[in-house]
């Protein structure tokens, strides 16, 4: 298990800085001025000159990327343009609202996903069975910001039960800042909830046939205890690894669903470092998106290993 994870360590590593020489390059090396983009082209010369002086873009580019990791390895993600505050500064204060925004839909996905995955699949062509799969369907189909309007309309519109945008501060409470955040967890959570319901419907029902389940029945194990017992801890195999690869969807549809909501989280504050052009916001958010996205793989295979014995003998 400790040389699993070693493995899967040093594999991280190596992908965080093969990903941030990709968006530095992408964003300060290959053809066009970054001056000039963050200024647009009707900028004056000796102010282009000023900002590309400001960011050290007449230092090598070796330079400039050693110079960008370091500052992050120790805190320091740069100033922003536009804001004129420490990107860190700015991270922090969205990160409060993206990651509990965040954790709160993964709870609610996984709450309806599994229940609804494992009592369809237990009453199969039901008439469960058959609301689940209309469920997963239009989840599947109707996109996160579709479903946030709609919520804003009925919710906060017309029954006035929860607040149409913005977000009191956690200093306002947590009652207040929870109503905030409900609606658009709910929203971000259903789509990836369809899908995880799906995948738990096939992964049970594929457990249900296996040979050892259908022993356990000969043997008077009752239904309900084969399926808590043997069952669903097998079918979880399959679906954590899903889970995991739906994290990153999670923190990436925050993006449109604070847009919506008009949360100041890290989506939005994304969404408005790319409309003012500030690229030293970007590359910095970009670089964290990937890196929340990789360190939950991450964290999945370690999960992955935990819940099949199989990993962990050959590790």
């Amino acid at each position: 298990m400790l040389r699993l994870i070693a493995t899967r360590l040093l594999s991280l590593a190596i992908t965080l800085m093969a990903v941030s020489l990709a968006i530095f390059l992408i964003l300060e090396v290959l053809p066009g001025d970054p001056a000039a983009i963050m200024l647009g082209t009707a900028a004056r010369e000796d102010t282009l000159a000023a900002l590309r002086l400001e960011m050290g873009l007449d230092r090598p580019a070796l330079v400039r990327y050693l110079e960008w990791v370091g500052g992050i390895l120790h805190g320091d993600l740069g100033t922003s343009f536009t804001y004129k505050l420490p990107v860190s500064t700015l991270v922090a204060e969205r990160l409060a609202i993206t990651v509990p925004l965040s954790l709160l839909a993964i709870l609610i996905s996984t709450a309806l996903a599994l229940p609804l995955g494992v009592a369809a699949a237990a009453k199969r062509d039901g008439p469960v069975d058959k609301a689940v799969l209309v469920f997963s369907q239009l989840g599947v189909a109707v996109p996160n910001f579709w479903i946030g309007l709609l919520f804003i309309l009925f919710f906060s519109t017309y029954l006035g039960w929860f607040p149409a945008g913005g977000f009191p501060g956690w200093a306002g409470g947590i009652v207040p800042a929870f109503k905030a955040l409900l609606l658009p967890a709910v929203a971000l959570a259903l789509p990836q909830a369809a899908v995880l319901t799906r995948v738990t419907r096939s992964a049970t029902l594929e457990v249900i046939g296996a040979d050892f389940v259908r022993t356990a029945r000969a043997k008077g194990v009752d239904r309900s205890a084969t399926l808590r017992r043997h069952v669903v801890p097998n079918a979880l195999i399959p679906v954590t690894t899903i889970l995991g690869l739906q994290l990153s969807f999670f923190f990436g549809g925050a993006i449109l669903v604070e847009n919506v909501f008009n949360l100041p989280g890290l989506g939005r504050l994304a969404y408005q470092a790319l409309a003012q052009r500030d690229l030293i916001v970007i590359k910095d958010i970009v670089l964290i998106f990937a890196g929340i996205v990789i360190v939950v793989n991450f964290l999945v295979d370690i999960g992955y290993a935990l819940l099949d014995p199989r990993l962990r003998s050959r590790s």
